[in-house]
């Protein structure tokens, strides 16, 4: 394992980075994450390609925020990923992502929001897989393990999460079809969701596998753009909604329903509360 010198032991340059590692992490991981996502886009059109290209970009992900923040924060450990809790988190937040999404369809079916599904493709599934690990990966890192954790750090729980979720929502502002409402519904439920996951866990993983679940569901398996974006996905099945926007959320997709904050807000409570129990 590297070790690194202690604070005191600092150059004076190595001091000024580290007073400045908010702004360092945050420029370096958002210029890494549009640069995933341009190489998301360049291989898409070949699924089976897609697939080890978007795994490997998370696998570099997860290196690349550990090195940061090792040279960065000189931190010789970084235990928001401790192997020892990788593979739990990932299969329980992958598997209620998934759940909570397949939830949501279900009621918007129930409500009569499907018009259509029929079946897409399997190669499709299988490149989207690929190109949400690795937006799962770069997002929780940018916005859960730096944003997150160091405004937590400097101003407490409550105005982290305030923030990061509503920063994290008008990322999505920019997408083709965004709405301003689909950008604060995604703050409100993905971003105060995937903070919540962070907060009860203290780790990465749990709110990454979240993330990968919902999105992967959204698009890998029904098939339905993902969060305003221009772009039908070719996932598994291919769903089409219709109806008021507020049961399918209009252009936007189903994350900007009322639905949505309504499903997503019974396991943020429950993660919330499980943390303050937890501190108490």
């Amino acid at each position: 394992m590297d070790t690194f010198p202690s604070p005191a032991a600092l150059s004076d340059g190595r001091r000024r980075l580290r007073r400045f590692r908010f702004p360092v992490l945050f420029v370096v991981l958002f210029v890494v994450m549009l640069a995933f996502a341009g190489i998301n886009l360049l291989v898409a059109p070949l699924p089976l390609l897609a697939l080890p290209v978007g795994l490997g970009l998370a696998v570099a992900g997860v290196a690349g925020y550990r090195r940061l923040s090792a040279v960065v924060e000189v931190r010789d450990d970084v235990p928001e990923l401790a192997a020892e809790t990788r593979w739990r988190g990932l299969g329980w937040g992958t598997l209620i992502g998934f759940g909570l999404f397949v939830v949501l369809v279900l009621v918007i079916l129930v409500f009569g929001g499907v018009d259509q599904v029929s079946w897409g493709s399997f190669s499709g599934f299988l490149g989207i897989a690929g190109m949400m690990a690795s937006v799962a990966v770069m997002e929780e890192v940018l916005f859960r393990g730096v944003l997150f954790r160091i405004l937590e750090e400097r101003a407490g729980t409550v105005i982290a999460l305030v923030v990061s979720s509503l920063l994290f929502g008008m990322t999505h502002i920019f997408n083709a079809k965004a709405t301003f409402w689909g950008a604060l519904a995604i703050g409100l439920t993905g971003g105060t969701m995937m903070a919540a996951a962070y907060v009860a866990t203290r780790n990465l993983w749990f709110p990454i596998g979240l993330h990968f679940g919902w999105n992967f569901t959204h698009a890998g398996v029904f098939g339905i753009a993902v969060s305003g974006s221009s772009d039908v996905p070719n996932g598994l099945l291919h769903t089409v909604l219709s109806g008021p926007s507020v049961l399918t959320g209009g252009t936007f997709g189903p994350e900007a329903s009322p639905l949505s904050l309504v499903i997503c807000l019974v396991p943020t409570v429950l993660l919330l509360r499980k943390a303050a129990r937890t501190r108490s």
